[in-house]
């Protein structure tokens, strides 16, 4: 027998008794609905997190900081980031960018507007470009300009407050009237002694009360080459930052302190600044996920602190997997419940269709097409209730997702990839056929003679 015969005959046969085929298929919609919707709301959380780690640091990321007992102490630079570690990290096999980082805290001014704490990150350039910024306008510190440019993270400007007085935007919630990019925004790099001049002449500040004369810092203006995508309560890794060229804010520095200790930096005893810079941190960037861990093992052995998300990310899809096989094992449930309905049709139908069985024996029809035109029939079920069952999810997990969302909280719980329905309508029809197997082989198994004196 032809396999479209037996395709024509196990689909007719199906519609012949309706309402008991509908019923049965109904079972298997609940149950793969029941095991998509619960596997989908474990990948949700997944996604959920992964979104989450790539908006703060990323994957492939590792950032390597001084040994534990050799912080920016006083004549103490044994296990501190130097420019030779920086060479030694990026000679370790699969890292494609290792930059030094360099953090000092400055004050912006505009006009009668202040931002007293602006942290300034200064980085190369390549890290700059391995770190993805998405921008709203502008572009980030070019290198050969040769003059100090600022990245501004999009949360920055909310900081901004009228020192007359004036409260932020997040007392108000209106943003200061400056436009980062064209206005002209004056940098005072020296914080500590702004801030003593202030307290001298009896404002509110910080610094010391000894009364003696403090010279007033200068203001440097530098030029903005960009500002980052997003409003001021969008946050990411980057939104209260400013970023810029470590070689020219070096330069910088060096300038603005000239034989003075940059603010961070370790001293001697003497408190006299050391010749060589001291990085507050490394930004590695690896190749590959599956090579951060060799590489954060490599930099540890170094006898120095490194941190990725590797660990929490292998820890959380561990909890994940665990959550996943529990939600599948209870939509499963529902499942075994729609194979055993299917078994109980295909039995029904064979003792209804004994005598038909018997006539196709005795014609000569092979027992292996007998077989097959049952498992077939069960097959059609799996693969109708399949279909249903991941269209249904599908709506049930919009619906979820909309409710969650109206609940405030914006993430996908839960998320359905291609792959996941695929399997779910296979792993219908697999189900439905091994339901059928058993009722198959009575069929096959069933004596012509006695078949046909069946009534």
């Amino acid at each position: 027998m032809r396999f479209f015969d037996l395709w024509s005959m196990s689909s007719s046969n199906l519609w012949k008794r309706k309402v008991r085929t509908i019923l049965t298929v109904l079972g298997v919609v609940i149950g793969t609905a029941s095991i998509v919707v619960m596997i989908s709301l474990g990948l949700g959380l997944s996604e959920s997190m992964m979104k989450e780690i790539e908006e703060n640091g990323g994957l492939t990321t590792i950032t390597v900081y001084p040994g534990e007992s050799n912080s920016f102490e006083e004549d103490n630079t044994d296990k501190l980031l130097t420019d030779e570690l920086v060479e030694t990290i990026q000679n370790i096999d699969h890292v494609d960018v290792a930059s030094p980082v360099l953090n000092i805290n400055v004050i912006g001014k505009y006009g009668s507007y202040e931002n007293s704490y602006i942290n300034v990150m200064g980085m190369t350039v390549e890290a700059l470009e391995k770190m993805g910024f998405e921008l709203k306008e502008g572009t980030i510190p070019q290198r050969d300009v040769g003059r100090l440019q600022f990245l501004y993270g999009n949360q920055v400007l909310a900081e901004f407050y009228s020192s007359k007085g004036g409260s932020s935007y997040w007392e108000t919630g209106e943003l200061p009237d400056i436009d980062l990019m064209n206005d002209s925004i004056f940098i005072i790099f020296d914080a500590d002694a702004y801030w003593n001049v202030q307290y001298n002449d009896g404002s509110a500040g910080y610094g010391d009360d000894s009364g003696t004369p403090v010279t007033p810092p200068k203001k440097y203006l530098v030029e903005t080459c960009g500002v980052m995508a997003g409003g001021p309560e969008d946050y990411n890794q980057y939104s209260w930052n400013v970023y810029c060229d470590i070689d020219l804010l070096t330069t910088q520095l060096k300038k603005v302190f000239k034989n003075k200790a940059i603010p961070g930096q370790p001293t001697t005893s003497s408190g006299k600044p050391y010749k060589e810079l001291y990085y507050n941190s490394i930004y590695v960037n690896v190749d590959n996920i599956d090579n951060v861990t060799t590489v954060q093992k490599e930099i540890v052995e170094l006898g120095y602190q490194a941190e990725s998300n590797m660990e929490w990310v292998e820890s959380q899809q561990r909890q994940y997997g665990y959550i996943q096989a529990v939600l599948g094992g209870i939509g499963a449930v529902s499942m075994l419940v729609a194979a055993i309905s299917i078994t109980n049709t295909m039995m029904m139908s064979i003792y209804e269709r004994t005598k038909e069985i018997g006539i196709m024996k005795v014609l000569g029809c092979d027992l292996r097409n007998i077989q097959t035109l049952f498992l077939m029939e069960a097959g059609f079920i799996g693969l109708i209730g399949g279909v249903v069952g991941v269209t249904l999810s599908y709506c049930i997990s919009g619906v979820i997702n909309i409710v969650v969302n109206k609940m405030g909280t914006e993430m996908q719980l839960s998320y359905i990839p291609f792959w996941l329905a695929a399997i779910g309508i296979i792993f219908a029809v697999l189900v439905g056929m091994a339901a059928g197997f058993f009722p198959s082989l009575r069929a096959m198994r069933l004596s012509p003679l006695a078949a046909i004196r069946n009534e």
